[in-house]
């Protein structure tokens, strides 16, 4: 097998035409013979170089609107044939067959295409078919072809090239190869997934999932485990396409925390200032108020102790007034949508802390899927979209909420939602107050929640719980009484839950009992 192989000579075809002039310049000047189709030949000839079209390596015009043009023996018998093998010599030399060593391919722009939101027969026309056979070809056959599907790799490859007396090294080639493959299977699973949604058959007999390299990491979880940081490819606001001003790397918690964070915050991109702070993915307070500050000192202080080394979020542009609070305890994180240039300059003197922005809040309604592996498998559903609506809500108790009730049940909906199961949320007056996350029993979630409430009335000189007043969510039904008077008994005044238990009407009555206000929403929340 050989190690170098000399460029004699290169295919070139390309949608994106960035850097090819100065690529193809180079090859031209270490006396690479250049192949190219349409309008990549006709700008290289424009710029005054040599260029071969395929049309006169096949024999056959361009056909078909462009369609078949490099579909032909003489192309992938140049680049399948192995060098080494005297009987596909032979052929060669038999059918007039020239070597390829080199092929420089990137693929119609389908996934620009579809994100653009262009008509159903434009995303067809931008299935790229000659070009992802011409790279497989190639990657199939790296032992004598280089495959370049990237202009980031464009430099590298002179640079190959040059250390190398106008060959490539097979290390080289190999990872050219790699790269590939990669990219025609992230094409074919952009294209697979739109066509799912187009036909609304959102689980097809086989699924995949690709993604784009962000930045490798320095571990996962832990520091045992290698991870990495991939985008998806929707653009969607968050951590993966959010701006980073400061700060050293994000490890792989604080990427996991800082999305749980925004995607709690963007629940509420109407409710005025709300922020939210994360530890271990869940909320440890989350506060909404008339200016940003304010809200982050009533999420800070739910639970003090836990909000120490946090992720912060907000679901406002951050101002400097808000940044000076925050700069006064160790935080890892900090994500907005946006920042004042004061706001970045208080920051400025925390090195390690973080600060990102993006664009704008993700839409917590959108459908999209999610999936988790499992052993041997993946599950994949729907990402929980879920929203109610205040109409939504159905009064099971004798005493009906207040409004202010109302309020706050809503709230403490939406961040019940964002905490592991089982879930219990305390809210009063637009802030929680007590949060209980990942109980094997919902009572013990519902006790630990009072718990942190009579922990930050303590430690903040209140006289008396802030639980004392406050409504609770529960992010699925009270299977039996008992959760519910644990509540009662820390001084909750409504509940707000799914209902559908087979016991409802013992928790009802229960409700009753204690003179608790209680509405169903119909829907669970589930989150492991």
């Amino acid at each position: 097998m050989p190690n170098l192989v000399p460029i004699g000579r290169a295919l070139i075809s390309v949608s994106d035409k960035s850097g090819v002039l100065d690529l193809a310049r180079a090859l031209a000047g270490m006396g690479v013979e250049l192949i190219s189709t349409g309008g990549t030949s006709g700008m290289l000839r424009t710029a005054g170089l040599k260029v071969r079209d395929v049309s006169d390596v096949t024999g056959f015009p361009e056909m078909m609107d462009g369609r078949v043009k490099t579909l032909h023996p003489n192309i992938h018998g140049a680049l399948l044939a192995l060098r080494d093998d005297d009987e596909h010599l032979l052929q060669m030399a038999a059918h007039g067959i020239e070597p390829i060593d080199l092929v420089i391919v990137n693929l119609y722009p389908f996934e620009e295409t579809v994100a653009k939101g262009a008509a159903f027969e434009t995303c067809i026309e931008n299935i790229d078919i000659g070009g992802p056979a011409m790279i497989r070809s190639a990657a199939k056959n790296h032992r004598s072809v280089a495959i370049v599907t990237d202009p980031a790799d464009y430099e590298a490859l002179i640079d190959q090239m040059k250390a190398q007396n106008g060959a490539t090294s097979m290390a080289y080639r190999q990872k050219l190869a790699l790269a590939a493959y990669s990219r025609t299977a992230a094409y074919d699973v952009a294209v697979s997934a739109w066509l799912s949604q187009q036909l609304q058959q959102p689980f097809p007999r086989k699924k995949s999932f690709s993604g784009s390299l962000i930045q490798g990491l320095r571990y996962g979880e832990n520091p045992h485990q290698r991870a990495a940081f991939y985008a998806d490819g929707t653009g969607r606001h968050g951590v993966a396409t959010a701006h980073q001003w400061q700060g050293k790397e994000l490890s792989y918690n604080n990427i996991n925390d800082t999305d749980a964070a925004f995607e709690l915050v963007a629940e509420f991109a109407d409710d005025g200032p709300v922020c939210a702070i994360i530890k271990h993915a869940n909320p440890c307070g989350v506060g909404k108020a008339a200016t940003l500050k304010e809200a982050y000192l009533r999420a800070y202080s739910c639970d003090q102790t836990s909000a120490f080394g946090g992720i912060v979020a907000f679901n406002q542009s951050l101002d400097a007034e808000t940044a000076e609070e925050i700069a006064k305890i160790f935080t890892e994180v900090v994500i907005a949508p946006g920042a004042s240039d004061a706001a970045k300059a208080v920051f400025a003197a925390k090195k390690n802390l973080r600060l990102l922005t993006t664009q704008g809040l993700p839409d917590p309604t959108l459908v999209a899927l999610a999936f988790k592996q499992v052993a041997g498998g993946l599950l994949v559903q729907d990402r929980d979209s879920g929203k109610i609506a205040p109409s939504d809500l159905k009064v099971v108790s004798k005493r009906v909420p207040t409004d202010a009730e109302r309020d706050d049940m809503l709230f403490a909906w939406k961040v019940a939602k964002h905490v592991k199961s089982n879930a219990i949320v305390y809210v009063k007056n637009g802030a929680t107050v007590g949060i209980g996350a990942g109980q094997m029993s919902r009572v013990d979630s519902t006790r630990i929640a009072a718990r942190k409430a009579g922990d930050m009335a303590e430690a903040l000189g209140l006289p008396q719980s802030p639980a004392i007043g406050a409504v609770v969510a529960s992010d699925a039904f009270f299977p039996f009484p008992d959760g519910l008077l644990s509540a009662a008994e820390a001084g909750a005044t409504a509940v707000i839950q799914p209902g559908g238990s087979m016991n409802d009407d013992q928790v009802i009555a229960a409700a009753d009992a204690a003179g608790l206000a209680m509405v169903f929403t119909g829907q669970r929340h589930f989150r492991h």
